[in-house]
C-alpha cells in the first residue's frame, strides 16, 4: 500500500466509524447495566483495569488487547514478545542485550538511552527503568496493551500506551503449578508458583522460573553458540487482610540473567543476513531486585491507596567492538597496520556498565467501585533516581574481554583505550485527578490531567585524560555538572456512547509527554562538524497529540475491535553514532505526523473453535527536520502495518482429556531504521504453534514451535550498517500440573 494509499484508507475509516457512531446515536435502543455482572463478564469477554477502574473489555472506551490466564497459557507467552507479537501496532526491536529492548506502539519509537515509550505497571507498580522489561513472565493473571498516549493516568512514559501486567494473587486455599521442559537449544526450563494461607488473614505466593539453553545462532568463528542464556527470576507475595477495610500487600521479585552480547554484524543492508564471526564470546549479565509495599484502605466513600517501590538495575556488557570481526580481518586491526606498520596493528573490543537505583511513591484517593454515575480519583507521585552508566573500548590482545564498572581498566590483558562515564540523579513528580460521570446509561464522559515535572542533574565522571578532544569542539570538563528541568501538562478526554451492550463507541483527544535529557557534552559540535543534523548536547522532551475514535462490537458469537487515529508527535527520537568521540546519542525529529488504524475480530465459528485477525496501520511522514531532504520520509523504527492471522482448538475430546491446538501467524510490513530511510527491512513472517493435551487429574503435555519456518532476518538495523540477528526457530515439549 503507498502512503497515499495508507492515508486514504485513515481517513475513511475514521469518517465510517464517526457516521456509524451518528446513526446509532439517532437511534434509541435499549439500557446498559452500569456494573458488569458474572453474565456480563462471560458475554462480552475479560474485565480489564487500565483505565484505572474495572470494565468488561467490551465496555472499556480504549484501544485495548487484553490476555487473561487462559490466554497466556493457551498461546504459550513467556516473554513479552510474545504477546507483543499478537498485539495489532506494536513492535518489539530486540538488540545487542538484554537490557535495550524497545516498544514501539502506533509509531511512538523507543532508542538506546532514552526513556521508554510506554509505561510498564507490574502489580501495580511502574518499572523505573526501561532495562527491566525484557524479563521472562511466569505466574501471570492477565496482561493489557493499552493503546494509545495514557499520560493522564500514568505519567510521563506513556506517550504510546501503557502495559499492564498482573500477577496471580495469593488463594484461600493451598494450590500451586509447575511446568517443565526442554528445547532444541539444546535448552531446559521450570517455572511454577505455589499458594495458600499462612494464617488467618494471611496468605502469601511464591513463584519462579529458571531456563538455561546452549543457544540457537551460530558463531562460525569459534564454532559455538553465540547466544546461550541462563536466567533465573524468583517472586514472593504477602498479603495481609488486616480489616475488613485494610489490606498490606507485600511484594518482592529479583531477576539474574547471564547470556553473551555484541554479537553484531555489519552490512550496507538490513536486510542481509550475515554469519556471526566475532573472536570474543562476550558477556551480558544483567541483576533486578524490587520490593514494593502497597497499602489500601477501603472506606464508605473513598479508598486510600499507598504505593512505595525501591528498585536496582545493574547491567554489564562486554564484547567484541567494531567491526565484530575476528582480529585479522578487523577493520581497526588492517587500518592500524597500513597507519602505524607491519606488526603495530591492534583491534578492539568494549563494555558498558549501568547501576540504575530508585525509590518511587505513589498516594491516590479514589471513589469505591460500585456502579455510582460519578466516579473520581486523584493523587501523586514522586520518583527519585541514581544512575551510573560507563562505556569504552579496550585494545583486543585475544585473551579474551572483561569487564569495566566504575573505573578504567587496568587489566594488562585487555588496557583500556577510551572511556566515558557520568553519573544522573533525577527526581520527578507529577500531580494528577480524574473523574468519569454518566449522564445515561448509555453516555459517559471521562476526563484526566496530569502535571508531570522532570529535573535532570548530571555529572561527567569520565577521567580528564579520557574524555575526547575533537577540534573545534569544546572539551567536556572531568566534574562537570549540568541540569535541566523537563514539564508538561497531560490531559485526556474521552467520550463513550453505548447504545446497547454489544456496542460500544468512544471518541476523543489525549496528550504524552517524555522526558528529555543529556548527551555526551560537546557532540553537538562534533555533529556539526561531521554535517549531521538534529543533534545536541541536550535531546529535547517528546510529546505526543492524539485524537481517536474506535468502536467495539458483540455480533453474536464475532467480536469486533477498530479504533483510527492521528498523531502529532513533536521531538521524537532517532540514534546516532559519533565515531570520533564513541558515544551513543539521541536527536530530535522536530514534527512527525502518524496515522493510523485497528481493526480486530475474534469468532468461536464451532464450539471451542475459535479464528482470530487483526490489522494495524501506522503510516509515518516527517514534517519538519533540519536537512530538508528528510522532510516527507518515514520516521525510524517505525513498521508500516501488522497483521495476524489465528486459529486455536481448545476443547475436551474425551470425557478425561482436554486438547489444545493452536496457530499464530504475524507478518510485519516493511520497517525504515532511520530518518534519511537508506536502508529498509522488507516484510517479516513469522508463525508460532502450539499441541497438547490435559488430563483430569491436571497434568498437561504441550509441544511448541516458535518461528516455525525458521525465517532468518535482522531484528535490529543501527546508523553504520549495525545489525543484529533474530533467533532462528525455537521448538520443544513441556509437561506442567497444576494441584
Amino acid at each position: 500500500m503507498t502512503t497515499s494509499g495508507i492515508g486514504r484508507a485513515t481517513r475513511r475509516l475514521i469518517s465510517t466509524t464517526a457516521l456509524t457512531a451518528a446513526a446509532l446515536a439517532a437511534t434509541p435502543l435499549a439500557a446498559q447495566e452500569a456494573a458488569p455482572t458474572e453474565e456480563a463478564i462471560d458475554d462480552q469477554g475479560i474485565v480489564v483495569t487500565g483505565l484505572r477502574r474495572s470494565e468488561t473489555l467490551q465496555d472499556t472506551p480504549a484501544a485495548v488487547t487484553a490476555f487473561d490466564s487462559q490466554a497466556i497459557s493457551n498461546a504459550g507467552i513467556e516473554r513479552p514478545a510474545d504477546f507483543i507479537a499478537l498485539t495489532p501496532n506494536v513492535t518489539l526491536v530486540e538488540t545487542q542485550n538484554a537490557g535495550n529492548a524497545f516498544v514501539i506502539i502506533r509509531g511512538i519509537t523507543q532508542n538506546r538511552n532514552s526513556e521508554p515509550s510506554v509505561a510498564v505497571i507490574v502489580d501495580g507498580v511502574q518499572q523505573v527503568n526501561p532495562a527491566q522489561f525484557n524479563q521472562d513472565l511466569f505466574d501471570i493473571e492477565q496482561i493489557e496493551v493499552l493503546k494509545g498516549p495514557q499520560g493522564g493516568l500514568y505519567g510521563r512514559n506513556a506517550i504510546g500506551g501503557a502495559i499492564i501486567i498482573t500477577t496471580k494473587a495469593p488463594t484461600d486455599e493451598f494450590a500451586g503449578n509447575i511446568t517443565a521442559g526442554v528445547d532444541n537449544g539444546f535448552g531446559y526450563f521450570l517455572r511454577g508458583g505455589i499458594s495458600g494461607p499462612l494464617a488467618e488473614n494471611v496468605k502469601f505466593r511464591v513463584a519462579g522460573s529458571y531456563y538455561n539453553t546452549d543457544g540457537f545462532i551460530e558463531n562460525t568463528f569459534l564454532n559455538d553458540e553465540a547466544d546461550p542464556v541462563e536466567d533465573f527470576s524468583l517472586r514472593a507475595n504477602l498479603l495481609i487482610e488486616a480489616t475488613d477495610k485494610l489490606t498490606f500487600d507485600l511484594r518482592g521479585s529479583m531477576n539474574q540473567l547471564r547470556t553473551q552480547g555484541l554479537y553484531y554484524n555489519i552490512v550496507n543492508d538490513v536486510n542481509t543476513v550475515a554469519p556471526v564471526r566475532v573472536n570474543n564470546p562476550g558477556q551480558n549479565d544483567r541483576d533486578i531486585y524490587n520490593a514494593a509495599l502497597k497499602i489500601e484502605y477501603a472506606g464508605d466513600n473513598a479508598v486510600f491507596t499507598s504505593i512505595s517501590s525501591y528498585d536496582t538495575v545493574k547491567e554489564v556488557l562486554t564484547g567484541d567492538a567494531f567491526d565484530f570481526l575476528p582480529i585479522p580481518d578487523s577493520f581497526f586491526f588492517n587500518l592500524f597496520e597500513a597507519i602505524i606498520g607491519p606488526g603495530k596493528g591492534f583491534d578492539l573490543n568494549q563494555s558498558q556498565y549501568l547501576n540504575v537505583k530508585a525509590f518511587s511513591q505513589e498516594v491516590r484517593l479514589a471513589s469505591p467501585e460500585d456502579g455510582r454515575a460519578f466516579n473520581w480519583m486523584a493523587g501523586g507521585y514522586l520518583i527519585d533516581t541514581t544512575r551510573f552508566i560507563s562505556t569504552g573500548n579496550m585494545i583486543d590482545t585475544n585473551n579474551g574481554v572483561f569487564p569495566v564498572f566504575r573505573s578504567p581498566s587496568t587489566n594488562p590483558l585487555n588496557p583500556q583505550f577510551s572511556y566515558l562515564a557520568d553519573g544522573q540523579e533525577n527526581f520527578a513528580w507529577a500531580l494528577f485527578a480524574n473523574a468519569g460521570y454518566e449522564f445515561s446509561d448509555q453516555f459517559r464522559v471521562d476526563a484526566s490531567l496530569r502535571y508531570d515535572r522532570d529535573k535532570r542533574r548530571q555529572t561527567t565522571l569520565t577521567p580528564q585524560g579520557f574524555l575526547p578532544v575533537v577540534p573545534g569542539v569544546p572539551q567536556a570538563q572531568s566534574g562537570e555538572v549540568r541540569t535541566a528541568v523537563f514539564d508538561d501538562w497531560q490531559p485526556k478526554l474521552t467520550l463513550t456512547y453505548e447504545p446497547t451492550p454489544d456496542l460500544t463507541i468512544y471518541g476523543g483527544y489525549s496528550r504524552g509527554f517524555r522526558s528529555g535529557g543529556f548527551n555526551q557534552t560537546g557532540v553537538g559540535a562534533e555533529a556539526s562538524a561531521a554535517a549531521i543534523v538534529g543533534v545536541g548536547d541536550i535531546f529535547r522532551a517528546e510529546t505526543a497529540d492524539t485524537f481517536e475514535i474506535g468502536a467495539k462490537a458483540q455480533l453474536g458469537p464475532v467480536r469486533l475491535a477498530g479504533a483510527a487515529y492521528t498523531t502529532l508527535s513533536k521531538n521524537s527520537y532517532f540514534f546516532v553514532f559519533l565515531a570520533q568521540s564513541s558515544t551513543q546519542n539521541l536527536g530530535n525529529i522536530p514534527e512527525t505526523r502518524l496515522n493510523g488504524f485497528e481493526l480486530e475480530a475474534t469468532a468461536e465459528i464451532l464450539p471451542d473453535f475459535d479464528i482470530n485477525a487483526a490489522i494495524g496501520v501506522t503510516d509515518s511522514e516527517i514534517k519538519d527536520f533540519p536537512d530538508a531532504s528528510v522532510i516527507g520520509n518515514k520516521a525510524p523504527q517505525i513498521s508500516n502495518y501488522t497483521l495476524n492471522l489465528g486459529a486455536q482448538y481448545a476443547g475436551a475430546i474425551s470425557d478425561t482429556v482436554d486438547a489444545l491446538v493452536r496457530i499464530d501467524y504475524r507478518r510485519t510490513g516493511k520497517t525504515w531504521w532511520e530518518p534519511f530511510n537508506t536502508t529498509v527491512r522488507q516484510p517479516v513472517d513469522i508463525v508460532d504453534a502450539r499441541a497438547g493435551v490435559t488430563l483430569a487429574n491436571g497434568v498437561s503435555l504441550t509441544a511448541f514451535a516458535q518461528n516455525l519456518f525458521d525465517e532468518t532476518y535482522n531484528a535490529e538495523f543501527s546508523p553504520g550498517g549495525f545489525v543484529f540477528r533474530a533467533r532462528p526457530a525455537r521448538y520443544g515439549f513441556e509437561v506442567g500440573y497444576k494441584f
